[in-house]
């Protein structure tokens, strides 16, 4: 059975950092894409970044371009989201999910992937 477990979520103020990390279980982790999503209140799930299953290719909706880093250790079975420069608009539960193979040209169905249970992100003064 697919096992994602999202945790490193909390408060933080304008500016400040926060490291996502997801533990993955039940699955050859190495040999599947993987992504970040989140659902702000009151707003539909939208796809945040992925990358491939080797760690060599990743992607970034614009909104988040030079302030988040998705990376992998694909020994740890575990994905991790680094965010800095955080801003309110980022706040929302953060989940991660498995893509359906090594790719990650599915960001556009990525509602229907298999997520973790999210973790709650707030970011205030």
């Amino acid at each position: 059975e697919v096992q994602l477990v999202e945790s490193g979520g909390g408060l933080v103020q304008p500016g400040g950092s926060l490291r996502l990390s997801c533990a993955a279980s039940g699955f050859n982790f190495r040999g599947y894409a993987m992504g970040w999503g989140r659902q702000a209140p009151g707003k539909g799930l939208e796809w945040v970044s992925d990358i491939n299953f080797s760690g060599g290719s990743k992607a970034y909706r614009d909104s988040v371009k030079g302030r988040f880093t998705i990376f992998r250790d694909n020994v740890q079975s575990t994905l991790y989201l680094q965010m800095n420069g955080l801003k309110p608009e980022d706040t929302a539960v953060y989940y991660c999910a498995k893509y359906p193979g090594p790719g990650t040209n599915g960001a556009s169905e990525f509602r229907n992937y298999v997520r973790g249970q999210g973790t709650q992100v707030t970011v205030s003064s």
